[in-house]
């Protein structure tokens, strides 16, 4: 028996259906020849620093640094979790081979390794990858299953990442929390979450120390269209005032007319981040709901693979794309100019050097039917970037028109655009942000102006402050960490700067969603402001490396080499391991008298982290989850993963919540009756059940097959 292993059980219902497996058993289904089983994200976890000695479950300085000799894993600490995998240590332990169906990345490689170590697998793995869940996609991957060894290298990232963050994590937490935390408080340390929040931090500060000055600019009015002084700002309002005197009683002539044609090119296929960022701009939705909206799509076959850092496409997608365009049924209108003629394949969007483990963000073709309000829009966007890739170019032309009055230079530009080509896609929406005044002056249509005309003008001498830099937003503060802290609009210097970038695309979201949840930072509508606490905790923090975005911007490089094979893992470890000792050391000989604020709301984690004697109150309490941001902790999971992303069955609008007695739907307010409760024929539902049932799998309770049926459990 083959036994394919999945990373949830709504993607092992789908491989279960292209393979013939239709047999609903106690957490697998079976069926030709295949069984199909699932996990629920990170079934295992790397051990709790007890585990390795003892002494380590004090907070103390005297056991820092916590460096063991060599790094285990445990199944983690949940009654369903460690149902299911029972489930799948005894399939892979009479199976004949193992098919590794796991999320097709660092990540979902790396959970579904620990599994296999777990569960001592020592039959032949191979891997399942594809980029969408269509049913080709998965026929095709399942006929070009590679073999495990492919993928050792993109293991070893993973493994280099966890084994980093829980090191890091736990020492840099526990060192500062000791020191400065005055046992009131634990003081979170990670390596993507202090950079990112020093980001904001500093961004905070530049705002609030800025001190605006005054300047002056001189503009006339000729023809209703304002002209700007050559001359640009003044910095003394006597000097702008001369020059007005001396522009006031003369005519305006208009001494050159230039025009000159350009071609706007589309915007970029979609990769995670860009995506996160425009549907924060254009829908004010977080870097967290954008992730689950486009997972759920993903989920629903209609969009491709989402945790993806490329805008490009394969050569082999190129055959592809007339069929895709055909499936997009509710865009005939517009996929119509496209496929009359010959698709053009272009360099900037086909290139396989551009392309590591998956490709851009794009329709699979499959026509989507009930979406959520929130699915429908993000998929619009990401269909119309698409077909904005095979459209002509926007041709425009842009006009600069000169004036002087008597020695005094003016200046006005305008664009007019002569073929929309793309653009007709996006019903003159604006494809990136409107806050620079001077894009929008070029945008604006002039009249016509012949190079000797003269006329009366209207001058002005304007009075104006100098402005500080505004707050980040999530669009903002997402690109700043994709670029390690420079923020540019350029996309080929965009990409050169991804190589430092910090955190991954799929982990960026939640690393905002823990800084919000620490109160280190909030929202104030969508600007980001860091909290007194997070100001206090980044000005208490010495350690370069620890908060500047570039340094470890390069540190993500490296893993990103491990994964290539251009660095060696054993180096990093080196590197990493003299790095935490070298900030423990820091910390440890640091006599400074600091104090950090703390947030009201912040308090009850405070007082689940340390005692008065600087131990922990129980295990839970130390556990690398509070500490460490990504294997180890909530912080750089998938949000799929949690429980609390399920989708409501019954509505297929809310998600299922937990209550005082049952599971029910988030829209229980709008009428969504659907309700699950905690104890069937006197069986308590553990979270993996419930998972199974919401996904519409089913599961054996006393003897007895169990499942939804619109919403309602019975017996199957």
């Amino acid at each position: 028996m083959k036994v394919c292993v999945a990373e949830k059980p709504s993607v092992a219902r789908e491989i279960a259906q292209v393979l013939g497996a239709n047999v609903s058993k106690n957490g697998y289904i079976e069926g030709n020849g295949y069984q199909v089983t699932w996990a629920f994200g990170h079934l295992c976890e790397l051990k709790e620093p007890h585990e390795y000695n003892p002494g380590w479950k004090r907070w103390e300085l005297f056991y820092l640094p916590m460096i063991p000799q060599k790094f285990g894993i445990r199944l983690k600490n949940d009654s369903g979790a460690e149902q299911q995998f029972k489930v799948i240590a005894g399939l892979i332990k009479n199976a004949e081979e193992v098919i590794n169906c796991g999320d097709a990345g660092q990540e979902g490689e790396l959970i579904q390794r620990w599994i296999y170590q777990k569960a001592n697998c020592h039959c032949p793995v191979k891997r399942l990858w594809i980029s969408s869940l269509t049913e080709e996609a998965i026929r095709e991957g399942f006929q070009d299953l590679k073999p495990e060894r492919n993928y050792d290298k993109l293991y070893e990232a993973g493994a280099m990442r966890a084994i980093g963050d829980w090191l890091l994590g736990m020492n840099a937490t526990r060192a500062y929390t000791l020191r400065y935390g005055r046992n009131r408080q634990v003081l979170s340390v990670g390596r993507v979450q202090t950079p990112t929040l020093a980001l904001v931090v500093n961004r905070y500060k530049e705002i609030t120390n800025f001190k605006p000055e005054q300047y002056w600019e001189l503009k006339t009015v000729y023809r209703d269209t304002t002209f700007a002084s050559t001359k640009g700002r003044f910095s003394s309002k006597e000097e702008g005032e001369n020059f007005l005197t001396s522009v006031r009683n003369a005519d305006f002539y208009v001494t050159d007319v230039a025009t000159k044609k350009g071609n706007e090119l589309s915007p970029r296929l979609f990769d995670l981040t860009s995506l996160q960022v425009e549907c924060n701009k254009k829908f004010s939705m977080s870097a967290d709901d954008t992730l689950r909206t486009i997972q759920s799509l993903y989920e629903k076959k209609v969009a491709t693979y989402p945790r993806v850092d490329t805008t490009y496409l394969p050569d082999d997608v190129f055959p592809k794309i007339p069929g895709i365009m055909q499936g997009l049924r509710d865009y005939a209108s517009l996929t119509a100019p496209i496929l009359a003629g010959k698709i053009s394949k272009s360099k900037r969007v086909f290139d396989n050097s551009k392309i590591t483990d998956h490709h851009a963000i794009i329709p699979t073709g499959v026509s989507p039917s009930g979406l959520t309000a929130d699915e429908q829009k993000v998929f619009d966007f990401i269909v119309r970037r698409f077909l904005a890739n095979f459209y002509p170019d926007c041709q425009f032309s842009t006009t600069t028109v000169m004036g002087k009055v008597e020695q005094v230079e003016f200046k006005t530009t305008g664009k007019q655009i002569l073929k929309p080509g793309w653009r007709v896609l996006f019903d003159k929406q604006k494809m990136d942000d409107d806050d620079d005044k001077q894009d929008k002056d070029e945008e604006k249509t002039l009249p016509l102006f012949t190079e000797g005309e003269h006329g009366p003008h209207v001058p002005d001498l304007a009075e104006k402050w100098t402005t500080p830099p505004k707050p980040y937003t999530e669009a903002t503060l997402l690109r700043a960490m994709e670029t390690a802290g420079k923020m540019v609009d350029d996309d080929e210097l965009r990409d050169v700067l991804k190589e430092n970038g910090i955190g991954r695309p799929s982990t960026r979201a939640s690393i905002l969603e823990t800084l919000y949840k620490r109160h280190y930072m909030r929202k104030e509508r969508k600007n980001i402001i860091p909290t007194q606490t997070g100001i206090d905790l980044i000005d208490t923090i010495n350690e370069e490396l620890l908060k500047s975005a570039e340094l470890t911007g390069r540190w993500e490089k490296k893993l990103r080499q491990i994964e290539q094979s251009q660095y060696d893992g054993g180096l990093f470890m080196q590197e990493l391991k003299q790095m935490v000792t070298q900030v423990v050391t820091h910390v440890k000989n640091d006599t400074t008298s600091r104090n950090i604020a703390m947030e009201q709301t912040a308090q009850p984690s405070a007082s689940s982290g340390a005692n008065k004697k600087g131990k922990t109150k129980s295990d839970t309490t130390s556990h690398p989850k509070k500490s460490t941001e990504d294997h180890t902790s909530s912080a750089e999971n998938h949000p799929t993963k949690d429980a609390d992303a399920m989708v409501c069955p019954v509505c297929h609008k809310g998600t299922v919540i937990k209550g005082h007695s049952a599971y029910g739907c988030s829209c229980w307010k709008g009428g969504c009756q659907f309700r699950l409760p905690f104890v069937v024929m006197n069986h308590s539902l553990s979270e993996a059940e419930v998972q199974s049932l919401v996904a519409g799998l089913s599961i054996q309770v006393e003897g007895k097959q169990l499942g939804l049926v619109n919403g309602v459990i019975q017996e199957k």
